[in-house]
């Protein structure tokens, strides 16, 4: 029995640390997300750190992307950026991201 409790242990070890990483991945996509978008809206530094906290709120609405992508879309709705090219953006940003923490 301690065989498949030590199994269990390590997979549950696994996930915690997969979550983790996880959370950490989004956090500083949102944050270069933010960084992007506050250099188009010409922002300071001070309103791009509050922008970078509203960005990451932002994200907790519901699970995936899309509440970023809209909130990104309305701030940029002057801007003349399509969604493709903030999708293709988001996802470039969640790779740096990724590579950050691998």
């Amino acid at each position: 029995m301690s065989t498949f409790d030590d199994r269990k242990k390590s997979f549950e070890k696994k996930f915690a640390h997969d979550e983790e990483l996880k959370f950490k991945v989004d956090a500083r996509k949102n944050k270069y997300i933010a960084q992007w978008v506050s250099k188009i809206l010409g922002y300071d530094e001070e309103k791009e750190k509050f922008y970078i906290q509203s960005v990451i709120k932002a994200d907790f609405q519901e699970a995936g992307d899309e509440d970023v992508f809209r909130k990104i879309k309305v701030d940029l709705k002057d801007h003349n950026i399509s969604d493709d090219e903030i999708r293709k953006k988001m996802n470039e940003l969640n790779e740096k991201a990724f590579s950050d923490f691998s």
